[in-house]
C-alpha cells in the first residue's frame, strides 16, 4: 500500500512539476500563436509527452543501469533549457522586428505620399503585426509570403499532420533533460525496486502531461479570445510573451553557465534539483 500511495503521489507531483517557472514561460510563448483552446490543449499534451519520454529514458538509465551523470553533463542539460527559451523568444519577436523594418522601408519609397499610408494590422503565416501600408503596388513593406514561418508553413514539412505539435514536443524533450536526473535520484532513494521506481516515473510523466494541458488551456485563453476581436492587443500579448521568454532564458544561461560553479567556470558544481 505504501508503494501504491507513492505512485499516486508521483502523478500529483508531476502535475505540480508542470507549473515550474521555466515550463510556464516556454509553453506561454508557444501557445501565443494558437487561436483555439482545443489546439492549445494538444500543444500542452505534446510538450508533456516529450518531457515524459526524456524523463523515462534518463531515469531508466540511472535506475536500472546505475548511470552516474557528471556535473558538466548535468549543467549542460540545464543550460540547454536556457538556450531553448532564448530561441523561443527570438522566434516570437521576429515579427516585431519585421514590423519596424517595414516602417523604414515605407519611409524610403520614392515619390511616396504620407496620405497614402495608414496603419495596417495583418498576419503572415505565424506573424501578426502592424506597419504603415499603402494601396499602391509598391507601398507594402514586404511580400505576403516572405516571412520565415510563412515559408515553412508552405513547405512539404509544414503540410505534415504533426508539424504544429513538433515544436512543443521538442521543447518538452529539452526541458525533460533538466529535471530527469533529479526525479530519478529522488525516487531511487525511496523505492529500491526498479520496476516500481519506473512506474513512479511513468505516473510522474502522466501527471506532467495532464498538468501542462490544464496550464496551456489557462494561458491560451487570452490569446484565443483576443486573436479576432482585439488583434492589436493580441499582438502586444505575443510580444510580451516573447520578451519574457528571452529575458528568462538569458538569466538561466548566465546562472547555469557563468555564475559561481557554472558550466564554463573552472570548478563546475551541479546538484540535481
Amino acid at each position: 500500500m505504501n508503494v501504491v500511495s507513492f505512485l499516486f503521489l508521483g502523478f500529483f507531483l508531476g502535475m505540480r512539476h508542470a507549473t515550474d517557472a521555466d515550463h510556464v514561460v516556454a509553453i506561454a510563448t508557444i501557445v501565443s500563436r494558437e487561436r483555439s483552446m482545443a489546439g492549445s490543449a494538444l500543444i500542452g499534451a505534446a510538450w508533456g509527452i516529450g518531457h515524459t519520454m526524456t524523463v523515462m529514458a534518463v531515469g531508466a538509465a540511472i535506475i536500472v543501469f546505475g548511470v552516474v551523470i557528471p556535473p558538466k553533463v548535468g549543467l549542460s542539460m540545464e543550460f540547454a533549457v536556457g538556450i531553448m527559451l532564448v530561441l523561443l523568444g527570438i522566434l516570437t519577436l521576429t515579427g516585431m522586428g519585421r514590423a519596424v523594418g517595414a516602417a523604414h522601408a515605407h519611409a524610403d519609397i520614392p515619390g511616396g505620399h504620407t496620405h497614402d499610408l495608414h496603419d495596417h494590422l495583418h498576419a503572415h503565416g505565424d506573424y501578426v503585426h502592424t506597419h504603415p501600408h499603402g494601396h499602391d503596388s509598391d507601398a507594402h513593406g514586404h511580400a505576403e509570403d516572405q516571412t520565415p514561418l510563412a515559408r515553412l508553413d508552405r513547405s512539404a514539412f509544414g503540410r505534415m499532420a504533426f508539424y504544429q505539435w513538433l515544436r512543443p514536443f521538442v521543447v518538452g524533450l529539452v526541458h525533460g533533460l533538466a529535471g530527469s536526473a533529479a526525479a530519478a535520484l529522488m525516487v531511487l532513494s525511496i523505492i529500491r525496486e526498479p520496476v516500481a521506481a519506473l512506474g513512479y516515473l511513468l505516473l510522474f510523466g502522466l501527471g506532467t502531461v495532464v498538468g501542462m494541458m490544464l496550464i496551456t488551456l489557462i494561458l491560451s485563453a487570452p490569446f484565443a479570445l483576443t486573436a479576432v476581436n482585439l488583434p492589436k492587443f493580441n499582438w502586444r500579448l505575443r510580444v510580451a510573451s516573447g520578451l519574457i521568454s528571452f529575458v528568462f532564458g538569458v538569466i538561466l544561461i548566465y546562472a547555469i553557465g557563468f555564475a559561481e560553479g557554472g558550466l564554463f567556470t573552472d570548478a563546475p558544481s551541479w546538484e540535481p534539483h
